[in-house]
Order: C-alpha cells, then sequence, then structure tokens
C-alpha cells in the first residue's frame, strides 16, 4: 500500500514542461557517457596511453555520480530539491568546460569525476520530484513520460557525437556539454519550483540520514528491486564500455556506424519503457517488471552464445539489442516500485536507487577492456552475467507472493 502524497500533480501544459525538464536533468548521466564514446579510441592516440586508462574515465564519471547521489538525494530530503540542485549543475558546467582543456589522462580523470558528482544531483533529484507529485501507476506513467526525453539522450548523444568528431576534436564534445549544462540550469532556474514544502523535509541532521539510508538497506523488497535494476543497468554500462572497441575495432564499423547501432538500441529503450508503462496499469508493476528481467537475461546469454561462437555482426546485433532495451522496462517499473512506498524520504531513496546502479556500472565498463580488442568475448560475458544476476535477484528478494493487483489505483 502506498502512501498518499499531499501536493497535487501537475497537469496539461505544465505536466508536459516538468517531465521535459526531468527528463533532461536525468539524462545527464547518458549524455555525459555516451556523447564522447566514439571519441574513446583517439583519446588512446591522444594522450598515448592504454585503452583500459581511457576506459578508467567512465568508470571515474560513474563513481562521481554514484558519490554524488549519496549526497544529493538526503540534502534534498532536508533542504528542498531546488537549491542542491542549482549548485549541482553549476559545478557541472565548470567541470565539463574544464575537461575540454585539461592537458592530461589524469587531469580528464579527476575532471571526470567532478563532472559525475556534481551532475549526479539532477539524476538523483529528479527521481524524487516525480515522487514529490506521484504515486502507484500513475508514478510509473510519468516515469514512462521521462523516458522519452532520457531515452532520446543515448539516442542522440552518440549520433551528435559522431556529427562533432567530423568538424572538432574529443574537446569539442565537452564544450557541448558545458554548454547543455547551462541551459538545463537556466530551465531549472526559470520553470522548475520547488516541490518539497517545509514541512515535508526531514529533520535530524546527519544522524537521521545514516538511519534513514540504514533502513533502505535493511528493507529486503526495496533492495530486491534496487539491486535488480542496478545489474541491469550494469549490463547497459559494459555494453557502453565494450562497444566501441568491439563494433568499430573487431568488426570493422565506422564512428558513424557505431552511432547509428548506438542509437538503435536507444530506441529500443524508449519504445520498451512505453510498452512497461501502458502494461503496468493491466497487470501490475511486477508482473512487468519480472518480463523486462527475463527478455535481458534471454538476450545476455544469447549474445554470450554468439560471440563465443565469432558470430556474423548481424547475429551479434539482435541479442544485443533486447538486452538493452529491456533498460526501458526494467528501469520504469522498478523505480516506479522502489519509490512508491518512500514518499517521506525519496530523496535517499533515490540516491540509494542511482549509487547502486553506478557503483555496479563502474565495475562493469572497465572489465570489457581487459581482454583488448581482439575479443569480443569479455563484454558478451558481463553483459550475460549482470542479466541473468538481475532476474536472480528479484526472484530471491523482491517477487510478491501475491502481485500487484492489475488495474490497481494508488493514491497520489
Amino acid at each position: 500500500m502506498t502512501e498518499t502524497v499531499p501536493m497535487a500533480a501537475p497537469g496539461g501544459a505544465r505536466r508536459v514542461w516538468m517531465a521535459v525538464v526531468l527528463g533532461l536533468l536525468t539524462a545527464v548521466a547518458p549524455l555525459s557517457m555516451d556523447m564522447y564514446l566514439p571519441a574513446l579510441p583517439a583519446l588512446v592516440n591522444d594522450f598515448r596511453t592504454q585503452q583500459s586508462l581511457v576506459q578508467l574515465t567512465l568508470t571515474a564519471c560513474l563513481l562521481g555520480m554514484a558519490l554524488g547521489q549519496l549526497l544529493g538525494g538526503p540534502v534534498s530530503d532536508a533542504r528542498g530539491r531546488r537549491r542542491p540542485l542549482l549548485m549541482g549543475l553549476g559545478v557541472y558546467v565548470l567541470a565539463s568546460a574544464l575537461c575540454a582543456v585539461t592537458p592530461s589522462i589524469w587531469g580528464l580523470l579527476a575532471l571526470r569525476f567532478v563532472q559525475g558528482f556534481s551532475g549526479a544531483t539532477g539524476i538523483v533529484i529528479a527521481r524524487a520530484i516525480a515522487r514529490d507529485h506521484y504515486a502507484g501507476h500513475h508514478l510509473t506513467q510519468f516515469f514512462a513520460m521521462l523516458m522519452l526525453v532520457n531515452g532520446a539522450a543515448p539516442v542522440l548523444a552518440p549520433i551528435v557525437g559522431g556529427q562533432l568528431l567530423r568538424v572538432t576534436s574529443w574537446r569539442g564534445v565537452f564544450v557541448v556539454l558545458a554548454v547543455l549544462g547551462a541551459l538545463m540550469w537556466l530551465a531549472v532556474a526559470l520553470g522548475l519550483p520547488e516541490s518539497l514544502p517545509p514541512q515535508r523535509r526531514l529533520t535530524g541532521g546527519l544522524r537521521k540520514t545514516v538511519g534513514v539510508m540504514g533502513r533502505l538497506a535493511g528493507d529486503r523488497t526495496f533492495m530486491g528491486f534496487v539491486l535488480a535494476q542496478s545489474l541491469v543497468y550494469a549490463g547497459m554500462f559494459a555494453y557502453i564500455g565494450g562497444s566501441p572497441f568491439v563494433l568499430q575495432k573487431l568488426y570493422g564499423v565506422s564512428p558513424q556506424g557505431f552511432s547509428a547501432a548506438f542509437a538503435v538500441n536507444s530506441v529500443g529503450i524508449i519504445l520498451a519503457s512505453q510498452f512497461a508503462a501502458r502494461q503496468a496499469s493491466r497487470f501490475g508493476e511486477r508482473r512487468v517488471l519480472l518480463g523486462g528481467l527475463s527478455m535481458a537475461s534471454a538476450g545476455g546469454v544469447l549474445l554470450l552464445l554468439a560471440v563465443a561462437a565469432h558470430a556474423p555482426l548481424y547475429l551479434v546485433l539482435p541479442p544485443l539489442f533486447f538486452s538493452v532495451a529491456s533498460v526501458g522496462m526494467v528501469g520504469t517499473t522498478s523505480t516506479s516500485l522502489a519509490l512508491q512506498s518512500k514518499g517521506e524520504s525519496a530523496g535517499s531513496a533515490s540516491a540509494m536507487i542511482g549509487t547502486c546502479q553506478m557503483i555496479l556500472g563502474s565495475l562493469a565498463a572497465p572489465l570489457t577492456g581487459l581482454g583488448g580488442t581482439s575479443t569480443a568475448l569479455l563484454m558478451g560475458g558481463v553483459i550475460a552475467l549482470c542479466d541473468v544476476g538481475a532476474l536472480a535477484v528479484f526472484l530471491g528478494l523482491a517477487r510478491s507472493r501475491r502481485a500487484d493487483a492489475p488495474g490497481c489505483v494508488h493514491a497520489r
């Protein structure tokens, strides 16, 4: 049973505007990660360094996002949503601009961490704002709306990145990220009101915050949703970290061809999220989530078999598509289920979701580079392990003996 949300949910044009702004905020991660993916091989040459070290720039950004959410979520529960959000976006703009002029790979690693840490405020607070307004199936449907915007980011980011590389270097990509961050800051400052009034904010300081996080970590069902989602996202990060080298180096795909393949997979995420929102009101979020996890597992296993058999590209891309597309179904339903009963601590709960995603993702991404560019087995193996593990975690921790009733209307 979910608790009633006292704040009136916005409707009409205001709801669409809020979905666009929050969707762009949650797109900080794919924008920061995906836009410069086609340039990763170029970084190896420019810095005269190793592939694994260049892939650590992904890991640094992910770790920054993990720790940033762990701080930003609880702070927003205590101080409101707007102030921490504006501060974080301001630092993100500065860090992105400095990434464009850094002279060394070590400087880039440090700045990528700061970029991820500051950008994390947009990711974690956007989910909390959505929970401030919605609950139940309404929350699932709103998260699906966010995915329309958020999902467009990984579609457009590598395409834009690939085209930018025609006229500039990877440094120009970070200039574009700084400009996008500044535009998001303006959108929040001018068009996103505070959603957590003072009377609903948590009090008690650090001790209360630690207690809230401890209770969340001890909630078996909540952590089942969080870990299942995080493992599927870790599989996606393994794909993000490994696919530029596997597709471009091993299969000979051009940067523009890679961007197109990446975009097709990202469209799959959008379509799967919309399908999940429609089916959740009929069959319940848990059943839809189980379907998404099953699709991820099947895609991951078939991908591993394909790369192990040295299959041609046209046999590798379909299972990769289903594995990646499942993120739309899993992310939409599991986030909604995890937050539905956490209205009083939505920022902290959102932080737990995002932190687990980023930590597991930061571990998975560099693993794909350990085997060099001569094999796709590591990428396929990590993706399969994460996807099958996500299904196992859900079945072990979060699958309810009594499924949520189809068509159930939750309070909001």
